[in-house]
C-alpha cells in the first residue's frame, strides 16, 4: 500500500457530549491519504466539532480512531505537529506583524523562515507584511493563516467554513491551497455547506444532527 493509499483519518464510533448533549454521534469515517473530502452540512450539523476532533483541540468523549497513523487519544502532539485546523480562530497574534507571525510559526513548526514573504505574496498580503495583525479584518486574518498553512505544507489540512467571510480574490486563495494539496498529496476536510469548486473535490461525506448519513465513497454532483 502507498503512503498516499493508507487512510490518514479513521474514527471508529467517535462521540462527543457537551452537558449530556452529543454534538458528534458515533461517527464511522475513513479518508485516505491524499484524498479531499468536503463534509457538508448546515450549521449545527456537528462539522466544526469533527474538525476539533481530528485536530486534537478536543477529546471524543466515546470512541477512538488514528490520524496520520497515530492514535487520537494518546498521540495528540504528534497528530497536530502534522495537522492545520484553519477557522475563525486563525490563533494569530495581534502584537506581532504579519511577517513576525509566520516566522514565529516556523520556529514552532521547523519551516524555513525565509519561506513568510513568498506565503504572504500568495495571499495577498505582501504589502502589509510589517503591519500588526491587531489592525487586520477578519478576511486579512483568514488570509494569514491560508499564508501560515501554504508555509507549513502539513500533511492534513482542516478547513472549516473557508469561504465565509471572503472577498473573490480571497477564495481563489482557498481553491489555490486545494490545488496545491492535491498536487503534494496532502489530505484535507473542507467541511462548509457551500460547495468546493467539483474539480477539487474527490468525495463528499454529508453530516445531519452529529451523524454522518453519507455513505462512503459518494462523488459530488
Amino acid at each position: 500500500m502507498t503512503t498516499t493509499q493508507r487512510a490518514a483519518i479513521h474514527l471508529s464510533r467517535v462521540t462527543r457530549l457537551f452537558d449530556g448533549l452529543a454534538a458528534v454521534s458515533a461517527v464511522n469515517l475513513d479518508v485516505a491519504g491524499g484524498e479531499t473530502v468536503w463534509l457538508r452540512g448546515w450549521n449545527g450539523s456537528g462539522k466544526t466539532t469533527l474538525l476539533r476532533l481530528i485536530a486534537t483541540a478536543i477529546s471524543p468523549t466515546f470512541g477512538g480512531g488514528s490520524i496520520l497513523g497515530f492514535d487520537l487519544r494518546t498521540e495528540r502532539s504528534a497528530i497536530r505537529a502534522r495537522t492545520d485546523l484553519l477557522s475563525h480562530e486563525t490563533r494569530l497574534y495581534g502584537d506581532l506583524t504579519a511577517v513576525e507571525n509566520l516566522r514565529f510559526a516556523c520556529s514552532l513548526y521547523g519551516c524555513n523562515p525565509r519561506l513568510a514573504g513568498p506565503a504572504l505574496d500568495q495571499v495577498g498580503l505582501e504589502e502589509v507584511a510589517a503591519v500588526r495583525v491587531a489592525r487586520f479584518s477578519q478576511g486579512m486574518r483568514q488570509r494569514l493563516a491560508l499564508a501560515r498553512c501554504l508555509m507549513r505544507r502539513p500533511a492534513l489540512i482542516l478547513l472549516d467554513e473557508p469561504y465565509a467571510a471572503l472577498d473573490v480574490e480571497a477564495r481563489v486563495v482557498v481553491d489555490g491551497l486545494l490545488t496545491a494539496a492535491q498536487a503534494g498529496g496532502q489530505t484535507v476536510v473542507v467541511a462548509s455547506h457551500e460547495a468546493p469548486p467539483a474539480q477539487l473535490i474527490d468525495r463528499e461525506v454529508m453530516m445531519d444532527g452529529g451523524r454522518v448519513i453519507t455513505p462512503a465513497g459518494v462523488v459530488p454532483s
